[in-house]
Formats: structure tokens, C-alpha cells, sequence
């Protein structure tokens, strides 16, 4: 029997305009490397960290606290020691903090024999995912869990719901290389919303996955729209209302903030559409000393795998 997995997680994008908490997808080619070692010794031990520097402390790392919460309810009679070489910058906005709690869990539970299914695996892996953000979500767990998009319906009981992907769908990807930290993004968000503000984003919601099950990019474009959120965060990221006016010029069916940001996401139909976005996302700092990284991607439909 293997004592070790090495595993892949993918970057991923909450919120989907319109779907704050809710709804996300997962990407491609970014990601974190996680190896996950079953040993006699019992305990959960983090032992090393490549990529960036965060706590080894199991109590203060949220792959350790998602992998300490499965361990406790599973109380296995050995041990496990984690491997984390991060890819995915913390503070970036596409899922750091869920890939490092996802990784941990579906390793265990690989090593384990898979005692726990998709759905509790991500119900352990909110346990790490609240560390970061002050509270727990599962909008980019999901899809780094199941691929493809999924929707959250709700928490408590956790109820998660997979979205086809349309074929041709294509993300384009810029990371503007600044730090917002997630628990600061939902700070500043407004505890109370006009009715009319929320009928219409539960409107842009239920088109925007009606869209997504029937592959019409047109009300795919029509839907991308968020008037709750986006608002308050752009602030946070600077020259946004220029980077999403150039990837709408560009032929993107939409752009809005990935997760709480800084990175931006664009959809596209159609490879060549994503990387004319791409063209001139890599224009938009070229006035300013901030540094970006941009990046063409598929929707990751398979999620999480063995390496």
C-alpha cells in the first residue's frame, strides 16, 4: 500500500460577478503542489513549505486545520505528515487559501482508502478556508474539489450543486502582483442592500446559470453583472474600471473580480477571444510600477488530481 499521495490543486474564481459566496470555477495549468506522507506516528505535522512563507503551526495553517478537523472526526490510528509547495499566491483572489485547505483533505482521505465523499470532504475543508477569510464558505473549495462550476446552495447543511461548463468557454486571467486579504475585502462590503439591488442580482444569478446549462453565451454576457459587490471592492484594485473596459473591447463576455482580488477574471468564447483579452490585460499596468502576471485558461472540469 502507498504511504504518500502527491497531489495537484488548482487555482480557482468565487463569486462569478454575480454569485458572491456562491458560485465558482475551477482553472487550469495554476495551482498548488501538496505531498501527503501516512506515517505510524500519530498527528497532523506540517513539514515543509515551498513558494511562500506561512505558519508550519497545524493551528494557524489552514491546511492544517482542515486536515486537524477530518483527523479528529476520523480519529485514524496513525499519522500524517504534509507537503505544501505553493503556486498560488496568498492574497492573489483565485483560491490559495481553499488549495492548501482542499489539498490536505483529499490526501488523507486518498491514503484512507476515501472514507469521505466530495461533500464532506469540502465541509472539513471550510474548517481551514475561515482561518483565512473570518468565515466559512465554500465557493472556491467547491470547484477545486468537483471542477467545472459549481454552486453553493447552501452551508449548513452544506448542499453543493455542479454546473455544466460550456465548451467553448475560455477565462483570461490577471493578477496585478498587490495583496488584498480577503477578511479586509468583506469588511468593507455594506451589511444592508436595497430590495431592487437584490432582485436584480438574484436575476443575473439564475440567468447566469440557466446560461451555463444551455451553452447561450449571449445571456452569458447579459448575466455577468454585479451590482452589490463589485461596487466596494474595484476601489481595492487599482485602474479597474480601465482593465475591465479593455477586456469588454477585447470581446469578453464579461469581467469582474476573481474572489475578493486583486485578480481580475475575463470569460470568452473561444481560445483566440481569451488571448485578445489577454493582449490587452498585459497593457493595462504599463504605465505604473505595479507588476502584473496574466494567464490564459480552460475551465478545469476534473478539479483536484493525483499527480
Amino acid at each position: 500500500m502507498n504511504n504518500k499521495i502527491q497531489i495537484f490543486v488548482p487555482a480557482t474564481v468565487a463569486n462569478v460577478a454575480c454569485g458572491f459566496d456562491v458560485l465558482g470555477f475551477c482553472l487550469d495549468q495554476i495551482g498548488d503542489g501538496m505531498l501527503i506522507r501516512q506515517v505510524d506516528t500519530p498527528g497532523i505535522r506540517i513539514t515543509k513549505i515551498q513558494g511562500c512563507e506561512l505558519p508550519y503551526d497545524i493551528e494557524s495553517n489552514v491546511a492544517g486545520v482542515s486536515a486537524k478537523a477530518m483527523y479528529d472526526a476520523l480519529k485514524p490510528k496513525c499519522g500524517f505528515e504534509i507537503e505544501i509547495h505553493k503556486g498560488i499566491k496568498p492574497g492573489s483572489g483565485i483560491g490559495s487559501s481553499a488549495a492548501s485547505a482542499v489539498g490536505s483533505v483529499f490526501g488523507m482521505n486518498e491514503l484512507l482508502g476515501r472514507p469521505y465523499d466530495k461533500r464532506e470532504l469540502t465541509a472539513f475543508a471550510m474548517k481551514g478556508e475561515a482561518v483565512a477569510s473570518k468565515s466559512e464558505h465554500a465557493d472556491n473549495l467547491a470547484p477545486a474539489i468537483y471542477g467545472g462550476f459549481t454552486m453553493v446552495r447552501n452551508i449548513h447543511p452544506l448542499d453543493i450543486i455542479q454546473v455544466p461548463t460550456p465548451r467553448d468557454l475560455f477565462a483570461t486571467i490577471i493578477y496585478p502582483q498587490i495583496e488584498i486579504k480577503t477578511s479586509e475585502a468583506r469588511a468593507i462590503l455594506p451589511k444592508q442592500i436595497p430590495i431592487k439591488d437584490a432582485i436584480q442580482q438574484w436575476a443575473n444569478l439564475g440567468s447566469l446559470v440557466h446560461a451555463l446549462h444551455t451553452s447561450d453565451y449571449e445571456l452569458i454576457q447579459r448575466s455577468l453583472i454585479d451590482i452589490i459587490v463589485e461596487p466596494h471592492r474595484k476601489q481595492l484594485i487599482p485602474k479597474y474600471d480601465q482593465i475591465k473596459a479593455r477586456a469588454m473591447e477585447a470581446g469578453a463576455l464579461g469581467c469582474s473580480i476573481s474572489g475578493s482580488g486583486p485578480s481580475m477574471f475575463a470569460l470568452s468564447k473561444g481560445e483566440a477571444t481569451a488571448q485578445h483579452v489577454k493582449d490587452r490585460f498585459e497593457q493595462a499596468y504599463a504605465d505604473t510600477d505595479i507588476e502584473s502576471q496574466t494567464f490564459v485558461s480552460r475551465i478545469n472540469t476534473q478539479g483536484i488530481k493525483i499527480l
